[in-house]
């Protein structure tokens, strides 16, 4: 994962300090694009320990259609609950929970949860329903029919429901490609990427995506081509992006799918296994929310 040290390097080099909505500050620099060979190994960080569990789940999540943090909360994946809760704070019922005890209450509680868990129309309203149309199901359905399209696309960014989402997509369009040689590559546009916190959780997150596309559409994975708008490193980031600069990438593990799964909605995360994973150890960081 040279790359993305790269990438890091390359914005605390040649970045620009910014404000931004969140009030925390960042260097940011605007358009990047990072490729990564999937045949050569899953790109999961090596240079600090991902959550490759959450990484499962939430993409399942997506793929579901599903928009409320419940199913999330459930399989204990953290990564959407302060939106929700910022939201909640916001209402009458707000009792002074603390964000654990939020959590614990969509957990417990399905009706709360139906009433305070939902993001709004985010990532998989937008794959399953963007105004009637399940753009993930067109889009298997084109691969095998015409798989040399230049149409396949998945748009997240959809400006008439905008307003009604927890938080607007960071990534917001992929385009999928196939090769003469039956290889699925996909290329991600990211409007808005936090590098320290979201980028390698994303990277990990659309090559997963590839490689499931790929098995059930009876393709070989290709490459996962990532492009950036505004990336960005926040203030309260440095010193954790510092220390993984010091360390050396290891060996990417290797990704183990059932081979014996052929529709992307009939896998579980039971079905998804990542083997000789061996990363630097954890750098904790905060979330802006």
């Amino acid at each position: 994962m040279e790359q993305y040290l790269k990438l890091a390097r390359f914005i605390l080099d040649y970045g620009q300090q910014k404000d931004d909505r969140t009030n925390t500050g960042t260097v940011s620099h605007f358009g990047y694009q990072m490729r990564f060979n999937l045949a050569q190994g899953f790109p999961l960080l090596t240079t600090k320990k991902v959550h490759f569990k959450s990484v499962v789940y939430e993409l399942l999540w997506f793929i579901k259609g599903d928009t409320n943090i419940k199913y999330l909360v459930d399989n204990n994946v953290r990564i959407w609950n302060e939106w929700p809760y910022e939201k909640y704070k916001a209402s009458p019922q707000y009792q002074n929970e603390t964000l654990t005890e939020f959590v614990d209450k969509i957990r417990a509680d399905a009706k709360f949860a139906a009433a305070f868990g939902d993001l709004g129309p985010v990532y998989g309203k937008q794959w399953r329903n963007f105004n009637g149309v399940d753009q993930l199901t067109n889009l298997l359905n084109n691969l095998k029919t015409n798989p040399f399209s230049r149409r396949h696309i998945i748009s997240a960014w959809n400006p008439a429901e905008l307003q009604e989402m927890a938080l607007p997509p960071c990534h917001t369009l992929m385009q999928f490609y196939v090769s003469k040689d039956n290889k699925l590559s996909c290329q991600l546009y990211q409007r808005s990427a936090d590098i320290f916190l979201g980028v390698p959780f994303n990277i990990a997150s659309y090559s997963l995506l590839t490689f499931l596309i790929a098995q059930v559409s009876g393709l070989k994975v290709g490459d996962f081509v990532y492009t950036l708008g505004d990336c960005h490193i926040y203030t309260n980031h440095f010193a954790q992006i510092k220390e993984q600069l010091t360390r050396t990438p290891r060996k990417l593990p290797t990704l183990k799918l059932n081979p014996a799964i052929n529709s992307l909605f009939d896998f579980t995360y039971e079905d998804i296994s990542l083997l000789n994973y061996d990363p630097a150890p954890l750098i904790k960081g905060t979330v802006a929310v």
